[in-house]
């Protein structure tokens, strides 16, 4: 998720501070995704440098927080972000690097750590499990943990594929076995 576009979308209901704003943040995204203010603030400094954001004077309740709101720009790049897909295809996947250097090393190591990845995987899948019976029927946590569990099913699933053509690969690979030799008893 882009930082800079979670503030503009957050900014299209009404002008905030950058205090505001964080606390939002995470309130949004169910508490797995918090900020802290010093980032919201260089973010904001940056949109507003960019003409995504312009200062509408200070809180009326706490004169020292500065408030923004978004610009036609602004709104508009919210409202683009919000409709186009994102490019999940991952470039630098942390799990699919290790992964792959690993078996083009030693495709046996690479099960090994396959097999350490899957039980990891499978610990966090149990953990998001428990968040989503603890989260009820509130939405947004439900919704957080909803997704947490499909991301850690589907590299689960990778990790059966990968295993599987590592398998396949060491068979392949494997040198032919020769013909027993013929027994010389066997000949008188």
């Amino acid at each position: 998720m882009s930082v800079p576009d979670g503030l503009l979308v957050l900014l299209r209901e009404d002008a905030k501070h950058g205090y505001q704003l964080a606390s939002d943040f995470a309130d949004r995204t169910a508490g797995r995704w918090t900020l802290n203010t010093g980032q919201v603030y260089t973010t904001l400094d940056r949109l507003a440098r960019d003409g995504f954001v312009e200062e509408d004077g200070t809180d009326p309740t706490d004169e020292r927080r500065r408030r923004v709101r978004l610009t036609p720009a602004g709104r508009d790049r919210a409202e683009a972000w919000l409709t186009t897909t994102p490019d999940t295809t991952a470039t630098r996947d942390e799990l699919v690097l290790r992964i792959l250097l690993s078996a083009a090393a030693d495709p046996r190591a690479a099960l090994d750590l396959v097999t350490g990845q899957r039980a990891e995987l499978v610990a966090r899948l149990q953990a998001r499990r428990r968040d989503q019976r603890a989260a009820g029927s509130d939405l947004l946590p439900r919704m957080a943990a909803d997704a947490g569990a499909v991301r850690i099913e589907a590299e689960l699933r990778w990790l059966d594929l990968c295993e599987e053509r590592l398998h396949a690969h060491l068979r392949e690979s494997r040198p032919p076995t020769p013909a027993p030799l013929p027994d010389p008893s066997e000949d008188r």
